[in-house]
Formats: C-alpha cells, sequence, structure tokens
C-alpha cells in the first residue's frame, strides 16, 4: 500500500537514507527540509501545515538534538498540527539515554496517533560527516572520556528501522533503542579508521572543560559547545548508553551493521582522503 510521507530532515544523515529507503518501496516521499517546496523549517512554525498537509505519516528528526532548549515546544507545536491536516503515523528519531528527549517522546506517544520511538546511539558518521571529520583528516582527535565504551550505531540501520516502522503496523506503539553490535572507544575508534585507511591518527586525551574551551577558540557557536558538553557529560557517561542492544536484528531480521564495516565502505568512499589544514 502507498502512503504519503513527510520525511523531516531529509537531507540530513539518517533523513536522506529514510528518503531513499522510501522510494525503494515506491512510496510518495516529501522532503521535508528549508530548500524545499514547500518548505519546512523548525524555526518558521507558520511553514509546519503546509509542507504536512496531504502526509499519511511522519518522520521526524529534530535538528541539532531533542536535547536542546526549545525542542519540546517544537515537537509539541508539529504533533497539534499533524493532528488537525489528518496525519495517521508519527516516527521520531530519539536520542538513546537522553531525559531532555524522552519529554519530546512523552508528546508524540500521547498524540492519539499512531507512532514509533527509535532511540540512536551515536552514530558511526560523526566520524564521517560530522564534527570529527575535520580532526581525523589533520592526523589528530582530541576528545574527553577516554574510558567511556560506545556502541556507535550506523545510520544505515537507522534509516532502515525507520523504513519498516513507517510501513509495517506491528510497530506501532514500540520504543527501539537501536546500537551497533559491539561497544568501543574512542581511542578504538579512532584506531580502527587508522587501520582502515591506513594511516596514524594520534588521539588525545583532554578534559570536559578543555574540550569545551577549544571548540570555543574555533569558533564554534556557545549553543553548540553547551549541546556537546551536554552529550558527553550527561549522555555518554550513563551506564544505560553503554548497552548494546539487539533490536535492529529484531526489526530488520539482521544483525546490526559493525564499525568495522562502516570504516571499511567509508574508506572506499574517500571520504577520509581529503585535506583539511588544522582542527580543533
Amino acid at each position: 500500500m502507498t502512503s504519503n510521507i513527510l520525511v523531516i530532515g531529509g537531507t540530513g544523515k539518517t533523513g536522506r537514507k529514510v528518503v531513499e529507503g522510501l522510494q525503494k518501496q515506491q512510496q510518495n516521499v516529501r522532503i521535508g527540509s528549508r530548500s524545499q517546496n514547500p518548505t519546512f523549517e523548525w524555526s518558521q512554525p507558520a511553514t509546519w501545515r503546509q509542507a504536512l498537509a496531504g502526509m499519511d505519516k511522519v518522520y521526524i528528526s529534530y535538528y541539532p538534538d531533542l536535547a536542546v532548549p526549545g525542542a519540546f515546544d517544537a515537537i509539541q507545536g508539529l504533533v497539534e498540527v499533524a493532528k488537525t491536516v489528518g496525519v495517521k503515523k508519527l516516527v521520531l528519531l530519539s536520542g538513546k539515554g537522553e531525559k531532555e528527549a524522552e519529554r519530546c517522546e512523552e508528546v508524540v506517544a500521547h498524540s492519539g496517533l499512531d507512532y514509533t520511538l527509535v532511540r540512536a546511539s551515536w552514530f558511526n558518521q560523526n566520524f564521517s560527516e560530522s564534527f570529527l571529520l575535520e580532526p581525523i583528516l589533520a592526523g589528530h582527535v582530541a576528545l574527553p572520556m577516554p574510558e567511556t565504551k560506545i556502541p556507535f550505531v550506523d545510520t544505515g540501520d537507522i534509516a532502515e528501522v525507520a523504513v519498516e516502522a513507517l510501513l509495517q503496523d506491528q510497530h506501532n506503539g514500540q520504543i527501539y533503542e537501536i546500537t551497533g553490535p559491539r561497544k568501543l572507544t574512542f581511542k578504538d575508534a579512532i584506531q580502527e579508521i587508522g587501520e582502515g585507511i591506513g594511516r596514524q591518527i594520534h588521539f588525545q586525551t583532554v578534559t570536559q572543560p578543555e574540550y569545551n574551551k577549544m571548540m570555543e577558540v574555533a569558533g564554534v557557536p556557545g549553543d553548540y559547545i553547551w549541546l556537546f558538553d551536554y552529550l558527553f557529560r550527561e549522555v555518554l557517561g550513563n551506564p544505560d548508553n553503554q548497552v548494546v542492544t539487539q533490536d535492529v536484528q529484531k526489526v530488520l531480521g539482521r544483525p546490526a551493521t559493525d564499525f568495522k564495516e562502516f570504516v571499511e565502505v567509508t574508506a572506499r568512499a574517500g571520504l577520509w582522503n581529503q585535506t583539511f589544514p588544522q582542527s580543533i
């Protein structure tokens, strides 16, 4: 059965893969972003109704994170508009172990609409498409919390789970916690990347205040510094976030993508072959 599905954040790390997956399933997909027509912008609530109009289902990815101030009000407002225009189902991308994100989850769960909550661990793609790319290219990565073990998850797995949740009714009302198949420290991950591309990448341990100062010196906006500080202190430090789950296997019938496979695919794509003069 074909549905009309809005993918909010449809050009982002998970959203673009959700779009691809839905299109392969012959679904009618509308990308929710500021560059599309109709436009969707989280900071412009007036754009929400037109983007939601005519949609049966919605994939919700909030930028930059559900933990930031204003996210709760935005999700609450979006859900209200979705209900008034006849949306039937919501799939929310959430953060595993984020208390603030769980408040947003409650809005979706209590909306009266069908829903699925997808709680994801830290993305593999943070090393290839986000804030860790430039330091890796520079050959020097400095991060706090060196002993913390994280079950990094691939955005491809998240997207496949989201597509299944959007299309299959048996996922209604479910909460899935999506992780990779094993835990690595940041140092472990950097070492595996170095081995995968045949280049030594130096890893340096810094304190959280030192890392915050490095971001400040590099010109990172204050709200992003706050977010990274929160994610390191409150999310990565939460023991619940260091648990490997089997929800990818449960939903997709296959194991979660291993970090080594992510490294191999990314290395072949050449994303770590660029050159940057320096990093934070």
